[in-house]
């Protein structure tokens, strides 16, 4: 069964279970502040799930790259939607901070400024 590290929880799932559902049942949110109630319940039409994924999960489809394409998002984010993320194995999730959780900061940005 694969386990999700998340926020200092380990939280186990079935293989090929949604992220977002996961990380619900287990009393957890993939949101932040208010995107906990303004969200798209799953469609990955709002973008507020994202989260950075490392570990075995499903590939991204269309309509997340899509979503994930368009602003506040950056494509090279690398970010996944909880929302249409399949687990197949144990994963670590970082939730960024922000109200889509976008504000990723790396090194290549030079000075750590979240993006």
């Amino acid at each position: 069964m694969p386990v999700i590290n998340y926020r200092g929880t380990e939280i186990e799932c079935e293989r090929g279970a949604v992220l977002r559902d996961v990380l619900l049942d287990a009393g957890e949110t993939p949101h932040n502040g208010g995107s906990r109630l303004l969200n798209c319940r799953g469609h990955a039409t709002c973008g507020t799930c994202a989260v950075a994924v490392e570990g075995e999960v499903s590939d991204p489809e269309d309509r997340e790259r899509k979503r994930l394409s368009a602003p506040p998002h950056d494509p090279e984010s690398g970010l996944r939607l909880a929302c249409q993320t399949r687990v197949l194995g144990d994963v670590t999730v970082t939730k960024h901070p922000g109200f889509w959780g976008q504000k990723v900061e790396t090194a290549a940005d030079g000075d750590d400024a979240p993006r």
